[in-house]
């Protein structure tokens, strides 16, 4: 995993640090050129065992029974793999996205749109020998970005994959099909080439049952690599 940080930045397939018309942006990424070290054995090999230090927690956000979180139920089944397709088994995924109003459970979620308090809106897991991960959660709403003349973000689920090290982590978004938002989302347009945009959408599976499945895969390295989101 160490691969998601060592070498060179791809400027096609990796999202650009400062997107236009979106202030907030400049003030995460650097105002000078990023500078590459090399890492070596000590920044490599720990601190590990990142289970331990982050205990996985919630497969499910929806709910159970009578208190179910409001919204379309989906099943997200997420996979971890290399760039030549090569499973990821133990790599940490938190998971986080906005409720089916598009309220964050967060104190800085200014949007007037309502909580649900029966939805927590995010879960850390472990992905299994194949590399996979599940998911039982709402599909989440578009929102108004602020300060912003009038984006809306379309409905996005935020992904944060963990690797054997502190230092071995990828950040992005898997976005849905069929959104007509997604063409304006100054976030997804921020990766310019259209094959890697494609990788940052997730595949509808049809399935019968009370809800929808989605299948993403995450590539940590290499060629074909994931876009980081900023």
């Amino acid at each position: 995993m160490a691969g998601i940080i060592v070498g060179a930045r791809e400027a096609r397939t990796q999202s650009e640090g400062v997107v236009q018309g979106y202030a907030q942006t400049a003030q995460r990424w650097p105002s000078q050129a990023l500078a590459r070290r090399p890492h070596t054995l000590s920044e490599l090999s720990g601190p590990g065992g990142l289970s331990r230090r982050l205990a996985p927690s919630r497969s499910d956000l929806a709910g159970q029974g009578d208190k179910r979180a409001i919204g379309q139920l989906i099943h997200i089944r997420a996979r971890v793999v290399d760039e030549d397709a090569a499973p990821v088994p133990g790599a940490m995924v938190e998971i986080w996205h906005c409720n089916a109003a598009g309220k964050y459970i967060h104190p800085n979620d200014t949007h007037d749109a309502p909580a649900d308090p029966n939805f927590y809106g995010a879960a850390r897991l472990v992905a299994d020998d194949s590399g996979r991960v599940e998911l039982r959660t709402i599909k989440p709403a578009a929102y108004p970005v602020p300060e912003t003349d009038g984006w809306w973000r379309p409905p996005h689920v935020h992904f944060s994959v963990w690797g054997r090290v502190w230092l071995s982590r990828l950040v992005t978004q898997m976005f849905f099909p069929g959104e007509p938002l997604n063409e304006r989302d100054a976030i997804l347009n921020a990766v310019r080439e259209p094959e890697a945009r494609q990788q940052c959408i997730a595949r509808f599976i049809p399935a019968g049952g009370h809800a929808l499945i989605y299948e993403y895969d995450l590539v940590v390295r290499g060629r074909k690599a994931s876009a980081a989101m900023p």
